[in-house]
This record gives structure tokens, C-alpha cells and sequence, in this order.
């Protein structure tokens, strides 16, 4: 969960977030923006509004031809054994916990869904990462056949970081007309995860899905079906998330994680300043939009009134606004528009002024975050404005102490809040198909409050008279009523399956893969480099054998892939491979005795397909309490080997996929043991009626004989 902090991606994503504006610009005819398919939906608002009405009444004409075109292609299907198959993804909940807690009696939906059906771990990915688990969830097979194998890849060119999901072009071509420049072509907005997800194949059968928030679906998918793009949609300014603070207090430290500091000069009670948005590729010149702000501060009251672009908000000190527009103009009837919430974090002798993420306005995306393109207005008219970014909940805040944990908490409520209220609004519409909808508040809170868990966590601040020190305990059982809401609208053809793509465990100490490579002489920096740069800018390739990056792997630097592989393939790099996994495998930690590494695994001996050389040659089987360090994951190689994690996120998952399996409830019995994730995919197809693909891995987990639509006069066969 990295931010993107290369300039270049920043650029990359503001050309697409302004591409259609500009080319909007470019042909004046209206009427060429209807259904933008592939393209990208940022005009004004009132086209907006046109748009979506004219796109709306297309559809309604056309859909007696598009009914006929679906039946003539439509696939013959078995029976389907089931009317409704809803999917509730909890993302990170845990098998440890959620026994602990049906055990004391806090769970008793969770335990009432066990009963009528079943209760049993659910084996994850390897890695157990997020975005590789879910990819897997939804196609059916291991990542060597998805392509997705972390957050991050690496560019084989540059040795720098590349998202792992998704590719967005650039564009070159330019009319220029004065100061302005206009872009006479739109970049490629690609999605990287390969396979099908099950949903595409359910529609080729002419089954309705409806999917909410699955990770790893930006751009989102077409199919018959709806779909809200989730992990790794970015903010406005193209990053995964980055976080902006106003501030008097001089610092010339910058924020490590995920945040800019923005500096304001003490000026009394008015502050009158520039807030800075994404870069205007309109302009020669490439500088940013800017949005004037004035803020007047009554401190007596602990109020302020701050006003952005005419519009004014009234803010008390430690209280989250609700959801504020902001429109950046880029250039005349050109505007770019986001929404964010504000909070006032010191009102005394600083002023401090913290703004979220700027998520895309759901109304008027700038990127494509949807199938159908309006589906994301509708959303909007229909539950109010919710956040769009891929990690909405602000982790990065809170590491670095700009926000609490209560702030944390609200904003994580409030956006759960929004998730419920899409997936009530769609199953209450949904007569037949499915319905998948993730809810990660699961994941961002046991990853920021794992610390209150363990005695002695070096990441625990006040442990035992903190006031949110059960938060985690708190959403098991807000997970509890949600599953009891779910299940209260179940009807008796339906078939409900409560998932977790894998567990979470403590993290309390971080290991420099890179630090252990230089320290023993597989890895070395150029002359006159102390190893203290980001995304391994220090590294002399000539020289290195092996490197790490990202969260779960590590790579040789291999001759004939890396551009300055030094290590052949063949005999030279087996011998290589097998004595770092023999080496780094039950790794010890010298301060604790604990082992760091369990096991040290080779890609290629876990899975096969066709994208295994996109792979990191080793993943990294962590133990309990240790994780990948900070300065790790973002390429930095001198520090210590072992250090502890002080950091708020104090939990994770990105260790020994055998240590943190997942969870899975059903309300019928499975014909199976051993669930794992890539089994929901091929029992979704084989519920409806519909063949399993032959290179599908996982297995169907029911017998195929059985029934489970209800009788006439009600009851099941």
C-alpha cells in the first residue's frame, strides 16, 4: 500500500484525469460524448448531467435490441441450482479472532450462519496480500495465471516501481494555441490483472452481477453486470492516497508515508493561501490548478469559517466536515472536480488544517471508476457522496500522528457506512444473479489497531487507558450485525457466503531484505552512495546479485531480464536461488532469538502460467510478528537488518501464507474440507448452471447433485 511518489506517475494520471476535457475542447460536438465506453467521463457538470440523461435514454431504446443480441449469444447453461449467490468479502477477517470471539459469545450471527451451514478456515494466496487475493477470488486460478503478484512491480528498465494492477499511458501529441496545449489523443488506461472474473463468464450466460469495491477492478470491468472500481483507483493528484496539511508549524522534515506538509505563515486570525491540485497538462508550462482558500479563525469558539472557490464551510476544531467539493479550473469551461473532508487539528498558537485524499467525485468522475460509466452517479444520487479512492481509509494520517485514532475511526465507520448502504441499495434490487460487495474497514483497522492487542507491542501508545483500545473487537462485532442485516433479507433460493481473503497477524519488528543482501555481499552500492535513497537509487547493478521490492518479494538480478543483470540464467542463477532461500529460510532475529523468516519460497515451485516470469523469483514467508520493513518496501538499504515497528500499523498479513488463512461461512454445508479463495469462483459458475473454464484451478464445493432451490410451498430439497 505504497504511495506513488514519482513524478512521472503524478503527470501520467493528470493527463488522463483532463484527457476528455481536452479533447472535449478539441470537437465541439456534443453528441460525441455519449456512452464514453473506454474513454474518460471529466466534462462540467451540466454536460454531466446531459450525458447521463442522454445515455440513459439510449439505453431504454435500445433495449429491446441489446435483449434480442444477448439472447442470440447467450450460452446454454445448465439448471442453476441457486436464484441469488451473495458474496460478503470482510476483508482481513481473521479465523483466530473470530473463534476467540464466537467462544465468548459476541458473535451470535456469526455463529447462527454456522449452524445452518458451515464455519471453516479459508486457504489464501501466495502472497497473502491484498490485491494478488482477490484477483484469485475473482478468476478462479493462482497469480501466475492473473498476473498480479503484489502492490508493486518493478520497471525491468529502470529498477524503479511500477503498479502492479494498473497501466496508464501517456499522450504526445499536442495542439498548441498559446499558452494552452490541447492533447489530440487519450492515453491507454489498462487494466493488468489477466483471466476472467467469474461475473464476465456469469454474463456471457445472460446472469446479472452487481460488484462492489472488489479490489484489483480499475478500469473496471464490462460485462452484463454493474461494478464499482476499488483498490488502486488514485486520488486527484494521481497518488494512492496523499494526505495535505496547512500548517504554521515550520518543519523541514517531509512526511515519509503518504502526505505533503504545506507550510502557512502566522498571519492572526485570516490566512489567505493557494491550495495546489493536479498538474494542468493545459497548460506549456505544466503547473498545477490552483484553488484560492481564506480562512478566518474565531478562536474563542474554537470555529473557523473557511472558504474555498466562493464556497464557505464552517469548521469546529477536531470535528471531520462532511464531504467537501472542490473544482480546479484548468482552463476556460475546463474543470476538474474532486471531493475531500476537512478538519481543523490545532486552533491555539499554530493553525493546523488537515484535508483527506482528494477522492474523485463519484457524480463527475475524471477517471473511469465504473461499468456502466454512470453507475457511480447513480450511486451518488442514491446514497449521497462516498469516497472513490482504492485505499480510502487515510492509514497514512494516522502513521505519521496528523489525525488520532478516533479520527481514524469515524472516517473508517463513515465510509463502511457508505459500503452498506450500495450493497443493501443493490440487493434489495437484485431478483436473480449475484451480488459481491468488499467491506475493508476489516483490514484498516486491525492493520492501525493491532498494537492493543499485544502487551509490550512497540507500537502501543498508553495501551491500557487508551480510549479505542478494543476497536478491533468493536468491528468484529459491527461485522457480526452486518452478517445478521444480510441475512434477515436472505430469501429461500438465495445462497450466502461471508469471506476473508486472508487473516492478520502482529507486526513487530521489520527486516531489510536489502540491508541482509548488502550486509552479505549480494547486493552493493555505487561509489560515494550511503544507501540512503528511495526505490534502490543507490544500488550499483553492475555488482548486485539480488535485490528486494515491494512487499513480498525479492528478485535476482537476472542477465538477459533486468537491464543490468549481471547473474546467467540457467546454473548460475539456480545455485544462486537455492543458496539465498537455504540462507534467509529461519532467519533469526538477534535481539528476541525469534525466528524473522519461516520459509523462504521459490515462485516457480509454487505455481505455474503463463505470467510466472512477471513474478519475484522468492516470496517471503514471514513469521508472526515480523513483516517486510518500512525502509524495505520503499527501497532504502541502509539501516538495520532488525528493527522494531513503531508505526500505528502495528498488524499485517504480508507474511507465511500459511499462518493467516481466512474465514468462510456459508448457510449450506460445503462438500469440502479444505476451501481455499480460488474455490468461490468455479462453485459461483457451477451454482448457475454455467461450464467451468478447463484452466480454472480451484474446485467446485458443492457436489454437483445436490439442489439447494427451495420448493413451491417453501423449505429446502
Amino acid at each position: 500500500m505504497l504511495v506513488d511518489k514519482v513524478s512521472s506517475g503524478r503527470r501520467l494520471a493528470a493527463i488522463t484525469i483532463l484527457l476528455a476535457t481536452a479533447l472535449a475542447a478539441a470537437a465541439a460536438p456534443a453528441s460525441a460524448y455519449v456512452g464514453p465506453g473506454a474513454g474518460f467521463a471529466l466534462v462540467s457538470s451540466c454536460f454531466v448531467v446531459f450525458t447521463t440523461l442522454v445515455i440513459a435514454l439510449l439505453t431504454i431504446l435500445i433495449w429491446p435490441f441489446r435483449l434480442l443480441w444477448r439472447s442470440v449469444r447467450k450460452k446454454k447453461i445448465g439448471k442453476p441450482r441457486v436464484k441469488r449467490l451473495i458474496v460478503v468479502g470482510l476483508d482481513g477477517q481473521d479465523p483466530r479472532l473470530t473463534n476467540r470471539f464466537l467462544e465468548e459469545g459476541k458473535l451470535p450471527n456469526f455463529a447462527k450462519l454456522a449452524e445452518s451451514g458451515c464455519y471453516l478456515p479459508l486457504a489464501t494466496t501466495f502472497p497473502s496480500v491484498s490485491p494478488v487475493a482477490w484477483s484469485s477470488f475473482s478468476t478462479g486460478v493462482h497469480p501466475a495465471k492473473h498476473n498480479i503478484f503484489d502492490f508493486l512491480d518493478r520497471d525491468l528498465k529502470t529498477y524503479m516501481p511500477l503498479l502492479s494492477s494498473t497501466d496508464i499511458g501517456s499522450v504526445h501529441r499536442f495542439l498548441n494555441l498559446g499558452k494552452y496545449r490541447i492533447p489530440l489523443h487519450k492515453p491507454e488506461l489498462r487494466l493488468l490483472r489477466k483471466s476472467r472474473p467469474f461475473w464476465s463468464y456469469l454474463g456471457e450466460a445472460n446472469i446479472w452481477s452487481t460488484v462492489l469495491r472488489v479490489p484489483i477492478t480499475f478500469p473496471p470491468d464490462r460485462f452484463y453486470g454493474a461494478e464499482l472500481a476499488a483498490m488502486c483507483v488514485p486520488d486527484l493528484l494521481g497518488t494512492q492516497g496523499t494526505f495535505i496539511l496547512f500548517t504554521t508549524r515550520s518543519s523541514d522534515e517531509k512526511f515519509k508515508e503518504g502526505g505533503i506538509r504545506v507550510h502557512l505563515q502566522a498571519s492572526g486570525d485570516r490566512f489567505d493561501f493557494q491550495f495546489e491540485g493536479p498538474e494542468n497538462i493545459f497548460l506549456k508550462d505544466g503547473s498545477p490548478m490552483m484553488l484560492p482558500v481564506s480562512v478566518a479563525l474565531d478562536r474563542s469558539n474554537r470555529k473557523a469559517s473557511i472558504t474555498l472557490a466562493g464556497d464557505t464551510h464552517e469548521l469546529e476544531q477536531g470535528v471531520l466536515s462532511d464531504w467537501v467539493k472542490l473544482t480546479f479550473k484548468a482552463a476556460p469551461g475546463v474543470k476538474v472536480q474532486g471531493i475531500c473532508r476537512l478538519m481543523i487539528t490545532e486552533m491555539g498558537e499554530h493553525f493546523s488544517l488537515y484535508v483527506t485524499p482528494i477522492s474523485f467525485d463519484p457524480e463527475k468522475p475524471a477517471m473511469p471508476i465504473s461499468h456502466p460509466s454512470y453507475y457511480s452517479t447513480y450511486l451518488a444520487k442514491k446514497i449521497g457522496p462516498y469516497s472513490t479512492l482504492g485505499l480510502a481509509e487515510d492509514t497514512w494520517a494516522l502513521n505519521e500522528n496528523v489525525i488520532d485514532d478516533a479520527t481514524f475511526l469515524e472516517m473508517t465507520w463513515d465510509i463502511d457506512e457508505e459500503r452498506r448502504k450500495m450493497f443493501f441499495a443493490a440487493m434489495d434490487r437484485l431478483r436473480e444473479g449475484s451480488l459481491v460487495c468488499v467491506f475493508d474497514g476489516t483490514d484498516r483497522i486491525q492493520h492501525m489497531f493491532w498494537r492493543y492487542l499485544e502487551d509490550g507491542h512497540p507500537a502501543a501508545r498508553n495501551r491500557e487507558t487508551a480510549e479505542h483500545r478494543n476497536a478491533i473487537e468493536d468491528l468484529y462485532q459491527r461485522n457480526d450485525e452486518l452478517v445478521g442485516k444480510v441475512m434477515s433479507r436472505l430469501k429461500p433460493d438465495d445462497l450466502l457466503m461471508v469471506i476473508s481473503d486472508h487473516g492478520f497477524t502482529s507486526f513487530r519488528r521489520g527486516i531489510n531484505l536489502n540491508a541482509w543482501l548488502l550486509e552479505n555481499e549480494y547486493l552493493y552500492l555505487k561509489d560515494g552512495c550511503n544507501g540512503t535513497s528511495e526505490w534502490l537509487r543507490d544500488v550499483d547493478w553492475t555488482r548486485t546479485r539480488a535485490y528486494a521490492l515491494g512487499l513480498t518479494g525479492m528478485f535476482v538480478n537476472l542477465r538477459g531480464r533486468e537491464a543490468e543483470g549481471i547473474v546467467e540464467p540457467g546454473a548460475e542463477a539456480k545455485a544462486l536461488k537455492k543458496e539465498l532461500i537455504e540462507k534467509l529460510s529461519g532467519l533469526p532475529d538477534p535481539k528476541h532469538g525469534d525466528v524473522g523468516i519461516t520459509e523462504v519460497f521459490e515462485t516457480a515451485a509454487l505455481y505455474q502460467g503463463p505470467y510466472v516470469q512477471g513474478a519475484p523469483d522468492f516470496l517471503i514467508g514471514y513469521n508472526h510478528g515480523y513483516r517486510v520493513s518500512w525502509d524495505c518496501a520503499t527501497g532504502v538499504v541502509a539501516t538495520s537488518i532488525f528493527e522494531d515497528n513503531t508505526k500505528a500499523w502495528s498488524g499485517d498479513h504480508g507474511v507465511d501464507p500459511r499462518l493467516v488463512p481466512g474465514v468462510f461461512f456459508c448457510n449450506q454445508a460445503i462438500d469440502a474440507d479444505d476451501p481455499a479463495l480460488i474455490d468461490i469462483a468455479p462453485t459461483a459458475l457451477d451454482l448457475f448452471g454455467v461450464d467451468v473454464p478447463a484452466h480454472i484451478d480451484g474446485k467446485v464445493l458443492f457436489d454437483p447433485a445436490r439442489s439447494f432451490r427451495a420448493k413451491k410451498k417453501g423449505g429446502a430439497k
